[in-house]
């Protein structure tokens, strides 16, 4: 894809994140830590590309590295997710507990109906054989 949108992000050792550009114009985030910093930086970052949403993509979010969500990122996650520019985004997730899978999961319940079309995984190639599908196959 010849017409990527830019990434705004800079790597932070500091930060439990890192994110790329996907081929096909969505990003990977994958996540170390869930801490009050990370999840700030997050935020921003997220509002960031959420200003320039203007066409379907594919993210992907590997969590597999996180044991817990606080109630702090659940509700941070809702706010973001409930925003109308995340219609355009569909969204793998994958776990490595229950723990997380279940905040995730309250995370898809409590956004705002219209929003990013969520899957959650604990296999990443399960995942992106999900993100692989026709995005119409999964409206």
């Amino acid at each position: 894809m010849n017409d990527k949108k830019p990434l705004f992000f800079t790597p932070d050792p500091d930060v439990g994140f890192t994110a790329e550009r996907r081929d096909d114009g969505g990003m990977n985030l994958i996540f170390d830590d869930i801490t009050r910093e990370t999840l700030g930086h997050w935020h921003l970052f997220a509002e960031e590309h959420l200003l320039g949403s203007d066409r379907l993509v594919r993210n992907l979010y590997d969590l597999r590295q996180v044991e817990h969500l606080s109630d702090e990122a659940i509700q941070v996650a809702v706010e973001l997710n409930s925003d109308p520019s995340t219609r355009n985004i569909r969204l793998a997730v994958v776990v490595a507990n229950n723990e997380v899978r279940s905040a995730i999961q309250k995370i898809s319940d409590l956004s705002a109906s219209g929003g990013s079309r969520m899957a959650i995984f604990t296999k990443v190639d399960e995942a992106e054989a999900w993100l692989n599908r026709p995005i119409e196959s999964m409206v």
